[in-house]
């Protein structure tokens, strides 16, 4: 496995288990538990896995340009022949 998806995982159980713990125990700072939880897999565990994911790819494969447009245009008439 790669270190990034290691990391990523990690980071995924920790907040899971924060947010768990949050719900489960009762203690004044519960809330806080929850509260760290979910900030950690908005500001840590999604940005790392976005980063995993995306690092080899080109991004004008995914906008909307002349080209691709066009690309889609004849990929709907080879369905509508079909």
């Amino acid at each position: 496995m790669k270190p990034i998806k290691i990391i990523t995982f990690i980071a995924l159980l920790a907040s899971m288990t924060s947010i768990i713990c949050g719900f489960i125990m009762d203690v004044d700072y519960s809330q806080k538990l929850i509260g760290f939880g979910v900030m950690g897999i908005f500001f840590v565990v999604f940005p790392l896995f976005s980063y995993y994911r995306w690092k080899d790819k080109d991004a004008k494969d995914y906008m909307i340009t002349k080209e691709n447009l066009a690309k889609m245009r004849e990929n709907q008439k080879r369905k509508k022949q079909l």
